[in-house]
């Protein structure tokens, strides 16, 4: 399936990290959301009923990201993932991406970040 939405750039400010500062000061983090769909129904009749909303989209991902704590980027990732997938059947796939501006890492680097793509069962 070539349709996407598409939210990329989401800001918000958590504590998710190994370390226990991480946890006492927070930092930024930045969230992308790439949801795979069959968007010809909503085209075609201009209906937002035949689609997925990206504000709900960046809801879920807030939400997550802002009220609740996890040690990895990886857990906070799939935690989005299976939720947007539990929250819209219409969606085949979605990738999530979190990036770490300030990742406690002993060198000089812009973000570390991870990406993860899950797939319905059934969806190719």
């Amino acid at each position: 399936m070539s349709d996407h939405i598409r939210v990329e750039g989401i800001a918000v400010f958590g504590r998710h990290g190994v370390l226990p500062e991480e946890e006492v000061l927070g930092q930024r983090f930045y969230l992308g959301l790439d949801a795979e769909l069959d968007l010809t129904p909503a085209g075609r009749a201009d209906d937002v009923a035949l689609t997925v909303s990206y504000a709900d989209l960046t809801a879920i991902a807030v939400s997550i990201a802002t009220e609740r704590r996890f040690q990895l980027i990886e857990a906070l990732a799939e935690t989005i993932a299976q939720d947007i997938l539990a929250g819209f059947p219409i969606i085949a796939a979605i990738t999530v991406r979190i990036d770490k501006p300030s990742a406690p890492v002993p060198a000089i680097l812009e973000r570390v970040g991870v990406t993860i793509t899950r797939r319905r069962e059934g969806a190719r």
